[in-house]
């Protein structure tokens, strides 16, 4: 396994894992700790080759921690973002204010003291998020960066790696991100880049040697995180490998038609599951996103273990492991990335995340866990898979079970079938699909008047949403042609049964998040 050199404390923001990401982006390996862990592995005389302290929703002046042992190796480079800045300037002897005015949102900052970044105007446009501020900077630090409003968003120590930022350079909406990352790296930590798609493979493939010769059974959807997964496991396991294709009623014409061409034009053993009834059975009527969640995946653990004893009992075969696709912004989402002490809280569980009963004597093998959507998408290019496979969009592990609003039917399940198929082949018809990060429409349980065939007509919404995003964890409202938009309007709502009216959801990620539940 490679070795992390760059540590990230998480001190519960939601764009820690976003760090990660740009990190390995630039080329630098990196990993996400918390406080106990870290000083676990100083203990042992584990050290990282840079520290990076993450933002947080917490104000300082409730957080008594001395963190002044983090800042006793005078030659560790450090980096403090946002809360992390806070930290580093009150541990010397700074002042840190609880704030009257917060900075949220979009902001212009100032580079001055003459200090200079590779690429980086003077002027930048960042993303802040933060209410208690530095109000005076260290006297060993000078003040590099400044809002717009004159309040400090930059530090750097005189003498020492030291930098700290009150803005989030990790996160798509800062501009020249990337390039104030690259210059703590490369410029401050004098770093060495270690992190690329080949060795993101490499590793992937030493965890599933890890498990040694043995039957894996594969949670497999056919969508880019388990076509991955299962295809890195097929070279190394071979036949060893088991694909169950799951059919749970809350699939799209579009997700048969896939799998049917990937049993055809790969080497994975892949077995179809009809448990429609079974699914429906256990949600109808479900109202609850949370309830629908954790009911679709009691479900498919009770699906997977028939299958587990199905096998045992007539082929002999024993099954050691569960292979899943799970993602990084899936843990993200559900748990503090790391149990241990992590402050992150959860926006919504995930069928896929949370482990398997004990009953089921199966360890969880997520070759992808620690991984973003794109770098997924770089080693399936890597594995030699086809491109349009590679890049097909995300689909939620729980179907339009999260696409229906309100109480789960068969009926509402239809109509956003039926919608998404008319969406989809809008898409393709106007050479729109690969311009797109996501698309898909959402059952809103509302009625409105309209008029059908010259008579009155109190039907259903169906909403479009469409996004671009790079990792699933920031995304932006797609600008669709307005052609494209009134020819789907108008197919969903003449084509597809109780619908009436069609809108289009225009909310960012953040404040929303892409899925509706």
């Amino acid at each position: 396994m490679i070795e992390r050199q760059i540590w990230i404390v998480d001190f519960g923001s939601q764009y820690t894992q976003l760090i990660t990401r740009k990190t390995r982006e630039l080329g630098y390996s990196s990993e996400i700790v918390t406080l106990e862990e870290y000083d676990e592995r100083l203990s042992k005389g584990i050290k990282p080759n840079a520290l990076i302290f993450s933002g947080g929703p917490q104000s300082l002046s409730e957080d008594k921690t001395d963190y002044k042992k983090y800042f006793e190796d005078e030659s560790l480079p450090v980096l403090g973002i946002c809360y992390g800045m806070q930290i580093m300037a009150r541990e010397f002897k700074g002042v840190v204010d609880k704030g009257y005015q917060g900075e949220y949102g979009h902001a212009k900052i100032y580079t001055i003291n003459n200090f200079e970044v590779p690429h980086c105007p003077k002027e930048i446009n960042v993303w802040m998020s933060h209410f208690d501020h530095v109000t005076k900077a260290p006297d060993t630090f000078e003040v590099v960066l400044e809002s717009n409003n004159k309040m400090i968003a930059g530090i750097k120590h005189k003498t020492r790696p030291l930098l700290g930022f009150q803005f989030h350079p990790e996160v798509e909406h800062s501009d020249h991100g990337l390039d104030l990352l690259s210059y703590f790296y490369k410029d401050l930590a004098g770093l060495k880049k270690d992190w690329s798609p080949k060795a993101m493979l490499e590793e992937a493939f030493e965890l599933v040697k890890s498990i040694g010769d043995t039957q894996v059974l594969c949670a497999f959807s056919g969508g880019v995180d388990s076509l991955v997964a299962a295809t890195l496991a097929q070279k190394v396991l071979g036949d060893k490998i088991h694909c169950f294709f799951v059919d749970n009623g809350l699939l799209r014409p579009q997700d048969y038609d896939h799998i049917d061409l990937l049993k055809k034009e790969t080497p994975l053993n892949i077995e179809i599951i009809d448990a429609k009834d079974e699914f429906f059975d256990s949600f109808e009527g479900m109202a609850d996103p949370e309830d629908k969640r954790k009911a679709i995946g009691k479900t498919f653990i009770e699906i997977f273990e028939k299958k587990v004893h199905e096998y045992e009992d007539s082929h002999g075969i024993h099954f050691s492991h569960l292979l899943q696709g799970t993602l990084y912004p899936d843990v993200i989402e559900s748990i503090s990335p790391h149990k241990k002490g992590g402050k992150s809280v959860t926006i919504k569980s995930h069928h896929n995340v949370g482990g398997l009963p004990e009953r089921m004597k199966l360890k969880l093998l997520e070759p992808l866990r620690l991984l973003f959507k794109d770098e997924v998408r770089k080693i399936g290019e890597e594995l030699g898979l086809n491109h349009d496979w590679v890049h097909r969009h995300p689909f939620p592990g729980p179907g339009i079970g999260v696409r229906v609003l309100g109480e789960l039917s068969r009926e509402s399940v239809k109509k956003v079938q039926e919608s998404d198929q008319i969406l989809f082949e809008e898409l393709h018809n106007f050479h729109q699909y690969n311009a797109c990060w996501q698309a898909f429409t959402v059952f809103l349980p509302v009625k409105t008047v309209g008029v059908k065939g010259d008579a009155r007509a109190y039907e259903n919404v169906i909403c479009v949403r469409i996004v671009n995003s790079s990792d699933g964890m920031t995304a932006v409202w797609s600008d669709m042609p307005r052609d494209f938009l009134s020819k789907v309007s108008s197919r969903i709502c003449n084509e597809v049964s109780g619908i009436t009216r069609v809108v289009y959801d225009i909310t960012s990620k953040p404040p929303g998040t892409i899925e509706w539940e």
